[in-house]
């Protein structure tokens, strides 16, 4: 898993994890995952079993139960996605310093835990905007960390499968949460109180298993590499392929819709009844899941680039049939399916690629870098909807964020960050 800069650094200490192959498999195939790569996709679907049973709850818990505003819905909505950006350099930063990755995932999935049962207390917006801050500040923690291992793990040219079966698996707790707090909504008397304990029962089991089954191993730095600092990640931005990676996250970050608002978008397109809100994510996760996997070989195959750009476009598309579709029936699964499809082209492929861009000693850092800016940009897409919707309307606000996706998609194909983008390269990273 060397990955060459242009002063020809020799190889670092840590090689990808032993892939085991099953009876029966004959030489040449291509052999199984790793099993790193397996125990942390059963922790995201323990874990996302938890996220997103709140998740499926929270825009209706806030906007029609508490009775916020859009605008205060935005702004809770961009501090949920958007302020673990201020700690993913430093998640992955100590990861990379440390050596112990595991260490820092695991703190960042047990301060999310932790936060579950905050949510039965905090009713006003100051508290609940504090208790999300803290749960994605463990996200914050957890994640660049948790891909650094999934990319040392996988050998760099199945580096799209590896990404694609952990975030199917990661996915799969994702159509299971929206359906259990949907039955736990129906079925319990005070529905909200009991999504929140029940989401941080399964959190904690999720911490547990992270505990147990992923191994520990430290990353120690190849002879001679440059000394692991803040200044030394910051730095990864002087390589030509990661800063056009990153300036793609961001652009495109900027144009996105959150997922929330989406939800709330098609809701008020069909008509769907609030009872039935918690399982439009079940539609996302559904396309995400059966996508995943096919979609990141391909993106091995064919080259990253093409597959995360036209994840893009799918979502452009979803974008234009909630401003044209009216209250056609089939609206809500082709907006769904293609909202999948994005994530599914996107999420693990931008992760994969970047793992080519950045040399293994600053692994954390340096897709921290990427996944900061995109968080960042995501923040600030969620506060300026939220106004534009405030202010304009829905409709006016989607357009508007339709129309500077395409150009941002526009700007990206010209930007195209070929060799870390290109899964036939020889997983390099050129410095200018």
């Amino acid at each position: 898993m060397y990955v060459a800069d242009s002063r020809g650094t020799p190889a670092p200490a840590v090689t990808p994890e032993p892939q085991a192959v099953a009876p029966g498999i004959r030489p040449g195939r291509r052999a199984a995952l790793a099993p790193t790569v397996l125990a942390l996709g059963t922790v995201s679907l323990i874990t996302d079993v938890s996220s997103e049973m709140v998740t499926a709850v929270l825009p209706l818990y806030l906007v029609a139960g508490l009775g916020l505003s859009p605008l205060g819905f935005g702004l809770l909505d961009g501090i949920y996605n958007g302020i673990s950006a201020l700690v993913r350099l430093t998640g992955g930063h100590l990861g990379d310093r440390l050596g112990r990755h595991k260490a820092l995932a695991g703190l960042g999935y047990g301060l999310s835990a932790l936060c579950k049962p905050l949510l039965l207390l905090a009713h006003t917006l100051p508290a609940i905007g504090a208790v999300l801050a803290l749960d994605r500040t463990g996200k914050g923690l957890r994640t660049a960390p948790r891909d650094a291992l999934i990319s040392l793990a996988a050998a760099p040219e199945d580096r799209g499968r590896a990404f694609g079966v952990h975030r199917a698996m990661d996915t799969a707790g994702a159509l299971i949460g929206p359906l259990l707090a949907f039955l736990i909504l129906r079925g319990a008397a005070d529905g909200y109180d009991a999504v929140f304990t029940v989401s941080a029962c399964v959190a904690a089991l999720g911490v547990l298993v992270l505990v147990l089954f992923v191994p520990g191993r430290r990353t120690e730095p190849s002879p001679g590499a440059e000394p692991v600092s803040l200044r030394a990640a910051f730095g990864l931005l002087g390589r030509r392929d990661l800063r056009r990676i990153s300036l793609c996250a961001l652009l495109l970050g900027l144009c996105t819709v959150s997922d929330a608002f989406l939800f709330l978008l098609l809701q008020r397109a069909t008509g769907i009844a609030d009872r039935w809100f918690a399982l439009l994510p079940l539609g996302t996760a559904a396309a995400f899941f059966l996508l995943a996997l096919p979609l990141g070989r391909l993106a091995d195959r064919i080259g990253r680039w093409r597959v995360f750009l036209g994840g893009h476009l799918a979502l452009l598309l979803a974008y234009g049939l909630l401003l044209t579709g009216g209250h056609q029936p089939t609206l809500p699964y082709a907006v769904l399916l293609l909202h999948g499809g994005f994530y599914a082209a996107t999420d693990g492929v931008l992760m994969a690629a970047a793992a080519g861009a950045v040399p293994e000693e600053h692994r954390g850092g340096g897709l921290a870098l990427v996944q900061t800016g995109q968080a960042l940009a995501r923040f600030a897409a969620s506060l300026g909807f939220g106004a534009a919707w405030t202010v304009w309307g829905p409709r006016p606000a989607l357009a508007v964020a339709a129309v500077l996706l395409a150009v941002a998609a526009a700007a990206c194909a010209w930007l195209r960050p070929a060799d870390a983008m290109d899964a036939r390269s020889a997983d390099g990273a050129r410095a200018d």
